[in-house]
C-alpha cells in the first residue's frame, strides 16, 4: 500500500508494539504515506480504547514520530472515532487532527463485532441486523463529521451472511456516503477475521466506483507485523474495480496519490 491511514497503538488497549515498530514496518514495505488512527476516547466501553486524559499523549507522540521519520515516510494524525449517538465528543471531533475515520462498531450498543458478545447474532434476524448496520452507517455518513468510512461491511465478520440482496441493504448508506463527498477505505483486516475477504466486499465497492466515491487503503493494523499484510490483495481488488488512485488528508484537506 503506497497509502496506509488505518493503524493503531497500545493506547487502545488490544494492540501491541511501538510507534517506531509500526513505522518501521510501514517504510520495509514501501509505504508513502502512513496514519495512525487510534480508537479515539468516550464515555462507553472503555476497554477498549484510550482515556480522555490520554488524548494529548498520543498527538504528541504521532508528531514526534513525524519529524522523527520526516525524511523516509509522511507520518499522519487520526482517530477512529465509534459513531454512537450520545457518546461521541467534542473534544475529539474538534481535535486539530488529519483526518477522522468514522466506524460503526455498535449496533443499540450491541458490541457485534466483539468475540466477546457474539451469541446476540441467534437473537435476531440476520437481515434485520444487517439493516439496522447499515442505518447507522448512513446516520454516520449523514452526521458529516467525518472524512473517512471505516470497513465499510464490517456487519460480516464472522460470516453470518443476510439471505436479502446485501446491495439493496447498503443503498442508502453508500448514498449518503456519496453526498457527504467522504473516502471509503479498503481494510484488509477482513483478510484476518472469519470472512477472509476485504472490507468492502467486491460487489460493494462496484457500487461505490458507480457513484464515484473515491477510496484510501488500511491495514487497521493491531500489531506492527499487520502493517501491509495483505497489500497486494487490497490494491489489486480496486485495479481490478477500475480504481487507479487513492485519498489521503492533510489537515482535514483531502489529497490524492496514484497507485
Amino acid at each position: 500500500m503506497k497509502v496506509d491511514l488505518h493503524n493503531h497503538t497500545p493506547l487502545c488497549n488490544h494492540a501491541q508494539g511501538t510507534i517506531d515498530e509500526y513505522i518501521n514496518a510501514a517504510i520495509r514495505n514501501n509505504t508513502k504515506i502512513f496514519g495512525f488512527s487510534d480508537h479515539a476516547p468516550m464515555d462507553f466501553d472503555p476497554k477498549y480504547r484510550m482515556s480522555f486524559s490520554e488524548m494529548q499523549k498520543y498527538e504528541k507522540d504521532i508528531l514526534d514520530a513525524k519529524k522523527k521519520y520526516a525524511d523516509a515516510i509522511t507520518v499522519l494524525l487520526g482517530y477512529e472515532v465509534d459513531y454512537l449517538e450520545g457518546h461521541m465528543d467534542k473534544r475529539v471531533l474538534t481535535a486539530d487532527v488529519d483526518y477522522l475515520i468514522g466506524s460503526v462498531h455498535f449496533i443499540d450498543e450491541w458490541g457485534f463485532d466483539n468475540p466477546e458478545f457474539i451469541g446476540e447474532y441467534q437473537n435476531e434476524d440476520i437481515n434485520l441486523i444487517w439493516q439496522k448496520y447499515f442505518n447507522a452507517v448512513e446516520a454516520m455518513a449523514n452526521s458529516r463529521l467525518f472524512d473517512i468510512v471505516g470497513h465499510l461491511d464490517l456487519i460480516k465478520v464472522f460470516k453470518f451472511m443476510p439471505t436479502q440482496d446485501i446491495k439493496e441493504i447498503a443503498k442508502n448508506a453508500l448514498h449518503a456516503i456519496k453526498n457527504a463527498d467522504m473516502v471509503l477505505e479498503i481494510n484488509a483486516a477482513g483478510y484476518r477475521k472469519p470472512v477472509g475477504e476485504a472490507y468492502p466486499s467486491k460487489e460493494l465497492l462496484e457500487e461505490a466506483y458507480k457513484l464515484n466515491i473515491p477510496i484510501t487503503f488500511s491495514s487497521d493494523a493491531h500489531k506492527p507485523e499487520q502493517v501491509a499484510m495483505f497489500d497486494k490483495e487490497v490494491t489489486q481488488l480496486a485495479k481490478d474495480i477500475g480504481y487507479s488512485e487513492c485519498a489521503y488528508f492533510i489537515n482535514r484537506e483531502r489529497r490524492f496519490l496514484q497507485f
